[in-house]
């Protein structure tokens, strides 16, 4: 029997990141000693006291039966006293509050709460690639705005059609960003919401980066913009908060007919978080956040390092205010795909190619903070001898 997969399973592109571990593997299997500035996945560790208060809650034998897909009500609590202190948010826990299993889980389950066949998801590009394959697995169908350094990276919401309008569901934003590490002033936030308002939109705002800021800049939550309540829901994760990747924790927030929604699908598709984790996030959101702090400084240190040695290079590096990455346009001369492939094929570096994360990603790279200064400086000094 020939074993044919789903038409919608054909539709996916390959993960990206998926193939970005394969390259790298190939190229460790010769021997050489690769700096991964691929991925975005921290390599400082959890603070220590999450990791006791995770210890502490294994051997609670509460966390040894089957959670609740909505979350432990501690951890909604905890979720919604985290950002009334961080955005002045005041947030229901049993009703504008669920927890996810990674933000990655609740954003590609979103859409098969409220998207039918036909429906249009307005979805950005390039952009972190759930939110296009979420729309695919709900049925829906994607249309792309671009972000485009002219526009500060910033979609055109007023470019679209209204032919395309009259069937759009969801339009989705992600600021601090991901892949451009671009951030969004309020008058944007203003808009949008005006915008998804006027069109009967649901905004989702995928915030997962908000606390990786730097040089005093203070990413704002878009529940704070004047009628966001009416039409939005957002996304937090832990993951890169306080290095917590592997642990797959997160929360969304907002409208309570949106949580709903997602609480219901998740409800047939999970089992929720095990019980020990949403501990851990508990202590995580409750403790006095200097562990961001410290963080923030070591990535502010890495970015200074890097961005200025990648100048030296004559590479037009910008110096981001936010997230862990640095999103490079490329040498004259080159593609996206071409320069990526140099460095790791001649220096051992893996960067993101732009153009995966979306077609008007061509002629840029996205390359992670994620390793040690002296690693950066290995790699620009590596760099600096093929170019």
């Amino acid at each position: 029997m020939a074993i044919q997969p789903s038409e919608k399973l054909k539709k996916l592109p390959p993960y990206l990141f998926v193939e970005l571990d394969r390259k790298k593997a190939e190229v460790m299997a010769r021997g050489v000693d690769v700096i991964d500035l691929g991925i975005g996945d921290p390599d400082l560790p959890t603070p220590d006291f999450i990791v006791e208060s995770m210890v502490h809650a294994v051997r609670d034998q509460k966390n040894h039966r089957y959670p609740t897909s909505k979350g432990s009500a501690r951890f909604r609590q905890a979720a919604a006293g985290w950002c009334r202190r961080r955005f002045g948010l005041d947030l229901d826990p049993d009703q504008e509050v669920v927890s996810l299993i990674g933000s990655k889980e609740g954003i590609g389950h979103f859409p098969i709460a409220f998207v039918d066949p036909g429906d249009v998801v307005l979805v950005p590009t390039p952009a972190y690639p759930v939110y296009h394959i979420g729309t695919l697995f709900a049925g829906g169908e994607t249309r792309f705005l671009p972000l485009l350094r002219e526009n500060a990276f910033l979609p055109d919401l007023d470019s679209l059609p209204s032919e395309v309008m009259k069937r759009a569901k969801i339009l989705w934003i992600n600021y601090p960003n991901n892949p451009t590490a671009a951030v969004a002033p309020p008058e944007f936030f203003a808009k949008a919401v005006a915008f998804a308002r006027e069109h009967g939109l649901i905004l989702c705002h995928d915030a997962a980066y908000s606390e990786m800021t730097y040089d005093g800049y203070t990413a704002p939550s878009i529940l704070e913009t004047p009628g966001a309540w009416e039409v939005a829901i957002e996304f937090h994760s832990l993951s890169k908060t306080f290095n917590m990747t592997g642990w797959r924790i997160g929360f969304a927030v907002g409208n309570p007919e949106l949580v709903a929604g997602l609480a219901r699908a998740k409800s047939n598709l999970d089992s929720g978080q095990f019980g020990a984790v949403q501990d851990a996030a508990v202590a995580a959101l409750e403790s006095d956040q200097s562990a961001i702090q410290k963080m923030r400084a070591i990535y502010t240190a890495r970015r200074d390092v890097f961005v200025k040695g990648l100048r030296s290079l004559g590479i037009d590096a910008p110096s981001p205010k936010a997230t862990f990455y640095v999103w490079t346009p490329v040498p004259t001369g080159h593609t996206s795909a071409s320069f990526s492939s140099l460095l790791l094929e001649k220096a051992g570096i893996v960067c993101t190619p732009g153009n995966g994360f979306g077609d008007p990603g061509e002629g840029y790279v996205r390359m992670a903070l994620t390793v040690s200064e002296g690693r950066l400086e290995e790699a620009l000094s590596r760099m600096r001898g093929i170019l």
